[in-house]
């Protein structure tokens, strides 16, 4: 066992053309996957690879090889329901709202809003409903939320522009606002918001009938 760690890839920042360079948290998926080496393997849903690429390479040296327990934990977790792109996109923004600086905080909401939004079309449920963890956010940031909901009062996303540009946006502004935020340790929310992440796509993917992250909807 210990011989095999010893020739484990290390986890660094980026690409890396071969294990021998190191390995980004992906990279080492696919090579633990047994698949072709790459950092955009097929066992892992694309959103939440992208995911944890950003939360790679925007962790430090010392906190990222915190991060090595959670990789065998991604793989297998892929499929083309769309709720689960939905959930990423929602565990992100509500994460990263509370403590993004005020110029993210509108972008944001706007993506809690989006996502709610999508998980009620695809569940058949009324328009409107926040769950818990959403409710919560937003009510932390309240400008943020009132504007929000202004603007998204206005606009409706299709399906496709939800799966192209809208989650994987929030994905994106949730990382930088959390590497960028005045809190002391933003790596290790960066790791929590992975965890969770990849607990959330779990309980979707392996009983889609089952979703942990429910909670208590209520009516904005």
């Amino acid at each position: 066992m210990d011989n095999h760690l010893d020739h484990m890839p290390v986890l660094s920042r980026g690409r890396h053309r071969n294990p021998k360079r190191g390995a980004c948290f992906m990279e080492l998926a696919s090579y633990l996957a047994g698949e072709r080496w790459s950092d955009h393997p097929a066992c892992t849903h694309p959103l939440l690879a992208a995911l944890a690429r950003l939360v790679n390479d925007n962790t430090n040296d010392e906190s990222r090889a915190k991060l090595v327990h959670l990789v065998p934990s991604i793989i297998g977790l892929t499929g083309d329901d769309l709720r689960v792109d939905a959930r990423i996109a929602l565990r992100c923004a509500t994460t990263a709202l509370p403590v993004a600086a005020a110029e993210r905080q509108l972008a944001l909401a706007v993506s809690v809003l989006a996502a709610e939004e999508m998980l009620a079309r695809l569940d058949g449920a009324p328009s409107g409903r926040l769950s818990e963890q959403s409710r919560h956010a937003m009510e932390q940031v309240p400008q943020a939320a009132e504007q929000a909901r202004r603007f998204s009062r206005a606009a409706r996303i299709t399906e496709k522009g939800f799966r192209r540009y809208a989650a994987p946006n929030a994905v994106q502004l949730s990382v930088v606002g959390i590497v960028q935020a005045c809190i002391p340790d933003p790596d290790a929310l960066l790791r929590r918001l992975l965890a969770e992440a990849i607990a959330d796509c779990d309980a979707l993917l392996r009983d889609p009938k089952t979703d942990s992250t429910v909670t208590a909807p209520v009516h904005a």
